[in-house]
């Protein structure tokens, strides 16, 4: 089965097709060029957007704006195509490529998205729990001397474990379903919500 999958939570956005598993192609940009980019794979795989079966989302926690592009872009899609949509958590695509290393997404407002405990959470920097465990992410980047200092480990700043790719959303895909029931993880109240309280 062909599969399209992208994620654009974070300030790197990735774009990935796959078939039966087997990564075809995969782009990394920006949240504005993620439906150019996967016309770009599809057009350079020979596939015809008929072809796929199946859409892999990611649906955060990170960037507001960047996750509702990413939602618009998989419901377009999956309503235009009549695709089923799979929404898989930024943070669990992260771990994926960096197994037993804890993700950590840059949250803006000195604060990080991580999973702790096997759970997403939103917490100051100085709150993660730190043990001598791998780091990974642009949290885990921009947050390196506090990770640091206490005993963790970040890989340096261009190593690959710190973008959740496209290709981990497509591996992580489970349970599809209608495109418009695809919802986004935010671990806090978006700013526009606290504005009209």
């Amino acid at each position: 089965m062909l599969t399209l999958a992208f994620d654009t939570a974070t300030d790197v956005a990735t774009v990935a097709l796959l078939c039966d598993g087997e990564v075809l192609g995969e782009r990394r940009s920006r949240a504005v060029s993620v439906l150019a980019d996967a016309d770009e794979l599809l057009r350079s795989a020979g596939i015809s957007p008929a072809d796929i079966g199946l859409l892999a989302v990611g649906v955060g926690p990170g960037s507001f704006t960047g996750v509702r592009i990413g939602l618009a872009a998989a419901r377009g899609l999956g309503l235009a195509l009549d695709l089923p949509v799979a929404g898989v958590s930024t943070l669990e695509a992260l771990a994926a490529g960096a197994p037993g290393a804890v993700p950590v997404i840059d949250a803006r407002r000195r604060e990080v998205f991580a999973l702790v405990d096997g759970e997403p959470r939103c917490l100051a920097p100085a709150d993660l729990p730190i043990e001598p465990w791998d780091y990974v992410g642009d949290g885990a980047v921009r947050y390196r001397a506090v990770i640091e200092q206490g005993g963790g480990v970040v890989p340096p700043d261009d190593d690959e474990r710190h973008v959740p790719w496209a290709r981990l959303h497509a591996r992580l895909a489970h349970d599809p379903g209608p495109a418009e029931l695809v919802e986004p993880v935010y671990l806090r109240i978006p700013d526009v919500d606290k504005a009209a309280a």
